[in-house]
């Protein structure tokens, strides 16, 4: 059975922020993370690829939350928010299978689950505005999220 998408991005988001500690090598966490949150083998393999895929993104992604952010200077925001912001950056900038409203709803509700309840409104006040920008700026629309 597939694993949910939702499921997919908490793994993603766990091993992003884990990576934000201490690197780890992926013959170390699969089978850690396998018996923990019990899933496939496949399913971990697939998670660390698409951690290695923001990772590549990460300057890139880095430049455009500090970009945005005008009430805190990116080292003050916590490594919960940094590491759902660049999750759903990247969503939004990199990956055109994910519609950019899910890209938000899912950073909202990562938030709710791993962060406090004001990091959902600090989280959606720095996607808003590079949702609106950078991906509204193409088609020449204004979406309100």
């Amino acid at each position: 059975m597939a694993l949910p998408p939702q499921k997919f991005r908490e793994i993603v988001f766990q091993l992003l922020y884990s990576h934000d500690f201490s690197p780890l090598e992926q013959d170390d966490s699969v089978p850690f993370m396998m018996q923990e949150l019990k899933v496939t083998k496949r399913s971990m393999l697939q998670a660390h690829e698409r951690v290695a895929q923001v990772l590549e993104k990460l300057p890139l992604i880095d430049v455009k939350i500090e970009q945005t952010s005008t009430e805190y200077s990116f080292d003050r925001i916590s490594r919960v928010e940094k590491t759902i912001l660049r999750l759903a950056v990247f969503e939004l900038l990199y990956d055109p299978s994910i519609p950019p409203k899910v890209a938000i709803a899912e950073a909202i509700r990562l938030c709710r689950k791993f962060g406090t309840p004001e990091s959902a409104h600090f989280v959606n006040a720095i996607l808003d505005p590079i949702f609106k920008k950078d991906c509204c700026e193409h088609s020449n629309k204004s979406v309100s999220v």
